[in-house]
């Protein structure tokens, strides 16, 4: 066990990423310029949230960056390959509808129930989404929308990024999980 300096507040070692705190020996994973898994699922969950953030406010640049230069994003209607390809299905995901004297509407997508496997520089991971809107002349939110994504990661230049992305939208037919095995191993 390593002992904190007595000029360190319990704080600034708690939020503080402090290597100089660990020992160094050879089966410590940052010794050896590995990642921990902790720090590859933070990472990962990062990844995730900067895509839905990027989707629902029509960002379709930083929703590109969320995946590899050949990157697969399977949406159900077939498999999309590549940044610009990507890029250019995104930027024509229509706005919500404006309403007269309304204020402008949103959406949101939410994620949970988070399962990752990271294999050294790779990973996979299963995640519900759910969906809120007030895309309606009231501007009242609802909850319109769910699924789960199936998701391909590596790590690129110590970032994690979509290989593919293969959403699941039990709201629509033809994008439903069709097997009755549970996606999350």
């Amino acid at each position: 066990m390593v002992s904190e300096p007595a000029h360190n507040s319990w704080s600034r070692l708690h939020f503080n990423h402090r290597e100089d705190l660990l020992p160094i020996h050879s089966n410590n994973v940052l010794a050896q310029g590995r990642s921990s898994y902790a720090e590859d699922r933070a990472a990962i969950e990062d990844l995730q949230a900067r895509y839905l953030f990027a989707l629902d406010f029509h960002d379709p640049d930083l929703y590109v960056s969320t995946f590899t230069e050949d990157g697969v994003l399977d949406y159900g209607s077939g498999e999309v390959k590549g940044r610009q390809a990507i890029k250019e299905i995104i930027a024509r995901m229509p706005n919500p509808k404006p309403v007269a004297g309304k204020r402008a509407g949103a959406a949101r997508h939410n994620i949970s129930n988070i399962v990752i496997k990271v294999e050294g520089n790779r990973a996979t991971g299963r995640s519900y989404w759910f969906h809120y809107s007030n895309d309606n002349p009231e501007r009242r939110g609802v909850f319109d929308g769910f699924g789960h994504y199936e998701d391909e990661l590596v790590k690129v230049n110590g970032s994690w990024l979509f290989t593919k992305r293969k959403i699941y939208n039990e709201g629509r037919d033809e994008w439903a999980y069709k097997d009755s095995k549970n996606p999350a191993w």
